[in-house]
């Protein structure tokens, strides 16, 4: 029997290797020319596969989902997936943030590494061939490729076809109608590690879109995250937004907006803010001012003008607290399709322990289709790994029932 696994990204590459492993033909099929885009490009500037943090720290991180992904991660976590990546010939190292990245950085020679050992297990790679769902039958499977339609006989099958965001490199969430309409319930796919906008002024979008604020502090609904923020066309994103991402999508859909705070200089004090605030400012201009007595960079500097009336930038103590918790009253996520991850997918509920679909028995389910979210920094692509592997084990286990 040939399993098949459709979709092939970390997590459907998981399940194929674990599925070999066991001495189980696979053949892998995916919609783009080779396998693992979105991996690729995720890790063009440097692939952050994991990271350090201890469990008690990690397994949070997943939120609603992290007593699940405590048993998920307890069979395949940080270290594993360390070890793992040292048995393809792939040294990794922490980062000073804690970041677990490849000695070489790149996701690249990770990759091949892979896609190495798993041809030379005997696994069938299959590409351009986009899944279009079930024959009448409801078990054959039906393809598109370069050649004409494809149909595969399937007894078992892992899917592993990601969320809805970035669908150039595949992950388009196409598969959420196919299969809703077998009785699946697929939660509504949401942006996940996503910018918002806030509706800057033409003058300050042109001049400041692109510019990073180094070393500030995001905070939201007691949350506080220090990192960096970057300034786009229409609003915020980086590390510290996506970290905060998931509380702020939800807020703004139930309030219409999310008011964040941000602390552009969170090693200085108050007080010591206004201590060179209160110096004689003299015929200077606020900028000049502000350019002398404080350590502020021409975006953040910006950013105060942008976002206060000019009464405020005049009184020091007004200033100061704002340079320490300046509100950003954020109106919108991005769309989904420019999100790093998405939200949503098939309900755990309408899943076994093997992450086998309950309703259609033989059809086991991995990676970001499925009902979760983590944050940037290792964990989300740790959860696919895991998932994957756990997809995969079930599907080894429902060949040996027979």
């Amino acid at each position: 029997m040939t399993v098949i696994v459709i979709g092939g990204g970390p997590a459907g590459l998981m399940a194929a290797e674990v599925l070999a492993e066991r001495g189980i033909a696979v053949a892998l099929y995916d919609a783009m020319p080779s396998p693992g885009r979105k991996f690729l490009l995720a890790g063009k500037g440097g692939l952050n596969l994991t990271h350090s943090e201890s469990m008690g720290g990690f397994i949070p991180r997943y939120g609603a989902r992290a007593g699940l992904f405590q048993s998920l991660l307890s069979e395949f976590g940080p270290a594993d997936l360390r070890n793992w990546a040292k048995g393809l010939g792939i040294d990794t190292f922490v980062g000073s943030s804690g970041r677990v990245f490849p000695a070489e950085m790149k996701a690249a020679p990770l990759l091949r590494a892979w896609l190495r050992r798993l041809k030379g297990m005997g696994v069938s790679i299959n590409v351009r061939h986009r899944w279009l769902g079930w024959a009448a039958d409801g078990r054959t499977l039906r393809f598109r490729s370069p050649a004409g339609d494809v149909v595969v006989e399937a007894e078992t099958t892992v899917l592993a076809l990601g969320g809805g965001s970035w669908p150039h490199l595949g992950s388009d969430g196409a598969w959420a109608e196919l299969l809703a309409a077998r009785g699946v319930d697929v939660a509504p796919m949401q942006p996940a590690n996503c910018g918002f906008d806030l509706g800057w002024t033409p003058r300050f979008a042109g001049r400041f879109a692109g510019q990073r604020l180094e070393t500030v502090t995001l905070s939201f609904e007691g949350r506080a995250v220090r990192g960096e923020v970057v300034l786009t066309e229409t609003g915020i994103e980086g590390g510290c937004v996506y970290a905060l991402s998931s509380g702020l999508r939800d807020a703004i859909a139930a309030q219409g907006i999310a008011m964040a705070t941000l602390d552009l200089m969170p090693d200085w004090s108050e007080d010591r803010v206004l201590d060179a605030l209160s110096k004689p400012r003299g015929s200077r201009s606020v900028s000049t001012f502000l350019k002398k007595v404080l350590p502020l960079s021409p975006p953040a500097m910006g950013l105060l003008r942008e976002l206060l009336p000019r009464d405020v930038l005049d009184n020091p103590i007004l200033l100061a607290a704002e340079i320490k918790g300046l509100p950003l009253p954020l109106l919108q996520t991005r769309p989904l399709e420019e999100a790093i991850s998405t939200a949503g997918g098939v309900r755990f509920e309408d899943l076994d322990e093997h992450l086998m679909l309950k309703v259609l028995p033989g059809l086991f389910v991995a990676g970001e289709m499925l009902d979760w979210e983590a944050p940037t920094g290792g964990y989300l692509l740790t959860g696919s790994f895991a998932t994957g592997r756990r997809a995969g084990l079930g599907a080894a286990q429902w060949v040996a029932k027979g």
